[in-house]
């Protein structure tokens, strides 16, 4: 492909940083394009976002559907719970740290849509898991009907694993074991990305997230900013705002990037008829301590840089209050009742929340310069928040 013009970064630049190194140079360029390397875009992808972004020379971004690249099937567990005792009162049922579809290992590709308390890291080597709280609902890659979960409980536990008419009984012992599931029904395909949201506590969010799709998100809509994973951007949009901050290596750059321009005026459309699917952090993997660090550092230096001061303020001071109540459930509880005390999750908050420290100069300053630009007013955000 003689066309086709490769750039050597020299060094990993980051997502922002690698991006950056293409978009200082649109020369004769109308619009560009971003495609992760863990998407694959579908034929016919391309002509609805130059289409939508041609009616209006306001729209400075077009976002295409984005489901996820497997097809899943649903797998739910029921289980009676207990508690920890005084300090954590949450009811638990089981411990999900793993999963296997036809013998391949599938758990970095597994949807935990509801019933589980967040991610946890074992004390003696179990690694992180979620409990579930009694009901739970996930997702696993569609197979050919055989699945096996890696379980464990405090105490033995009766679970019910239903998928489709299937329902397989087990018996979940302390020790952490695979359980075979047999899984049941049509694979179906899941939204990954219809366009990114404000949430209420400034966390950016990917709209549509993890719903099955049935053609509920089948229509051209206004959204608030759009996801890197694949989009359309116009020249015009990317010389008026700027580039990608460089600095933040990995995740958020898009949303900053967005909110910036959306502060300028510009608007974005999500458009349904182009479709990507996506495997979603495929290089970083969620959950993983590369994953929450930028993710949960980026956040706050978004916020800095263009929320109102209160939302920034606040979001800035909850981040260890929050990591406080972390510290006392994990390290705390389990010392009182002489079990094993983990700090993994605890660790992973204050290095993110001393990175952004470390940042906040230049996040400040950062917010002083695009002050001059334009800014959106807590009203304007109100609006837009949590949109569904």
């Amino acid at each position: 492909m003689p066309g086709v013009r490769v750039i050597d970064a020299g060094g990993n630049l980051g997502f922002g940083g690698g991006c950056n190194l293409a978009l200082r140079d649109l020369a004769g360029v109308d619009y560009v394009a971003l495609v992760n390397n863990d998407a694959r875009v579908e034929p016919g992808w391309l002509a609805p976002l130059v289409e939508a972004m041609e009616r209006d020379r306001s729209v400075g971004a077009a976002n295409p559907k984005i489901v996820f690249a497997d097809r899943f099937v649903d797998v739910h567990l029921g289980s009676d719970t207990g508690e920890h005792g005084v300090g954590d009162r949450r009811p638990l049922g089981v411990r999900l740290s793993g999963a296997r579809v036809d013998g391949q290992d599938a758990w970095e590709r597994v949807q935990l849509v509801s019933g589980f308390w967040g991610l946890e890291h074992g004390a003696n080597g179990e690694g992180a898991f979620q409990w579930t709280d009694g009901r739970a609902h996930l997702r696993v890659p569609a197979g050919r009907h055989r699945c096996e979960l890696r379980l464990a409980a405090d105490t033995q536990r009766s679970v019910m694993a239903t998928s489709g008419a299937q329902t397989t009984e087990l018996t979940v012992t302390p020790a952490p074991a695979w359980y075979e599931v047999a899984l049941d029904g049509e694979p179906f395909d899941v939204l990954n990305n219809v366009g990114s949201v404000l949430l209420a506590d400034g966390h950016g969010a990917d709209r549509g997230y993890l719903e099955r799709d049935r053609g509920q998100f089948d229509e051209v809509e206004e959204i608030f900013a759009w996801c890197g994973a694949a989009v359309l951007l116009s020249r015009g949009y990317l010389e008026t705002v700027g580039l990608f901050e460089d600095r933040f290596f990995l995740y958020y750059e898009d949303f900053d990037l967005s909110w910036r321009g959306r502060a300028e005026g510009w608007r974005y459309l999500y458009v349904p008829a182009s479709v990507v699917r996506h495997v979603h952090s495929a290089s970083s993997v969620e959950g993983s301590r590369l994953f929450q660090h930028y993710d949960e550092r980026n956040r706050l230096l978004t916020l800095t840089r263009n929320a109102p001061p209160a939302l920034a303020l606040r979001e800035a001071v909850r981040h260890p209050l929050i990591t406080g109540s972390y510290a006392r459930r994990d390290i705390l509880v389990p010392l009182v009742h002489r079990r094993p005390p983990s700090v993994e999750t605890v660790r992973r908050r204050l290095q993110a929340y001393g990175a952004y420290v470390r940042m906040l100069p230049e996040a400040l300053a950062g917010r002083r310069r695009l002050a001059t630009r334009g800014r959106l007013t807590p009203e304007e955000l109100s609006r837009w928040m949590g949109q569904p």
